[in-house]
């Protein structure tokens, strides 16, 4: 199709939906078919939410994501996508670490793991009018979003919104940083990950799961700063929210004795600079494309909802295909990894 065509296309039918769901916690093991497909185990601890085909290779080339998915742990009853991130441990003053469990967001009490909240942004989050024209993803599309290596400021500067909030009660939400907070929070730590909304029209995915897409030329999604020439097609935003329920570990006694924080990345990251989250879109058949089209708000008519109660079902229903401690007091990282800093 021509570039003019496909712009025009994508561009042709208005949307006004702004959808805000949790999802409950469906596995916690080394697996990663984005980054490290087949690979059992892969190099860190993941946390996966989504639908139930959720595997080590899932080829978008032979892979019906929603038609082998049984169930999904979200709330929207025809969203069989996979989100993941590592996963965050505490690291004692003694040297051994133990995994922080995660909170549901306010509202979404009981979801099984804590899980993530998700959404799918036209405009700025605050923006009831979401008037931006956006296309939904397509089947077979999949991205990253991070660095994995990075270690300062500096290196994780390109992706700007991954961020942290300490968080003082279940409502906080300013005060971002984009490194692990340095003091105790008293309810939790809440990592956001929004990923980029400008797709270059033709790849569902890249080498690197990330070239096929990009961050506004200028300014950010929040601003409205147009697409690069190079990406040209809008999507929407999706962001994760995940509350990593910190307070259990704000001990001064257990922190290290000159007062630096004590968190840890799966992967061995103490900075919080290599923040990262990985998607694989699977919504049934063209399920996310309609309720962009429909003017709504976080709930959305027409949408096929399920309880938190049918949410936590599926929970668990993927087989378990790495046997390991993840959960105890280790010695070091799932993986062999330790904290580092540089």
């Amino acid at each position: 199709m021509h570039w003019s065509t496909l712009i025009l296309a994508f561009a042709a039918a208005p949307t006004s939906a702004l959808i805000r769901f949790q999802c409950s916690q469906l596995v916690r093991e080394r697996l990663d078919p984005l980054v490290n497909p087949g690979l059992i185990p892969s190099p860190h601890v993941h946390q996966i939410v989504g639908g139930n085909s959720f595997n080590a290779t899932m080829d978008p080339k032979t892979k019906d994501i929603p038609g082998e998915s049984t169930c999904t742990t979200c709330q929207f009853a025809e969203d069989f996508s996979n989100y993941w991130t590592a996963i965050l441990y505490f690291k004692a003053r003694n040297g051994t670490y133990k995994r922080v469990p995660q909170l549901a967001n306010a509202g979404f009490e009981g979801a099984k793991g804590g899980g993530m909240t998700v959404y799918y942004m036209q405009d700025p989050l605050y923006d009831t009018k979401q008037l931006s024209s956006v296309k939904a993803f397509q089947p077979g599309f999949r991205m990253f979003v991070g660095d994995i290596n990075a270690r300062n400021k500096a290196q994780a500067a390109r992706f700007r919104q991954l961020t942290y909030t300490c968080m003082d009660n279940a409502g906080t939400r300013d005060k971002e940083t984009v490194a692990f907070p340095a003091r105790p929070c008293k309810y939790g730590i809440m990592t956001s990950l929004r990923f980029p909304t400008c797709w270059n029209g033709v790849d569902l995915d890249s080498p690197d799961h990330m070239s096929h897409m990009a961050y506004p030329e200028s300014g950010t999604f929040e601003s409205g700063g147009p697409c690069p020439s190079t990406h040209p097609v809008r999507v929407s935003q999706v962001m994760y929210e995940v509350i990593w329920d910190t307070s259990k570990f704000n001990d001064p006694a257990e922190w290290p004795a000159d007062g630096s924080q004590p968190f840890v990345w799966s992967f061995g990251d103490g900075t919080g600079y290599g923040n990262h989250g990985d998607y694989v879109f699977g919504w049934k058949g063209d399920s996310l494309q309609k309720i962009l089209d429909t003017k709504c708000y976080v709930n959305c008519e027409g949408a096929k909802l399920q309880s938190i109660e049918e949410m936590n079902k599926c929970s668990g229903s993927v087989p378990e295909a790495v046997v390991e401690d993840i959960d105890g007091w280790l010695d070091v990282l799932p993986g062999g990894h330790v904290a580092n800093y540089s």
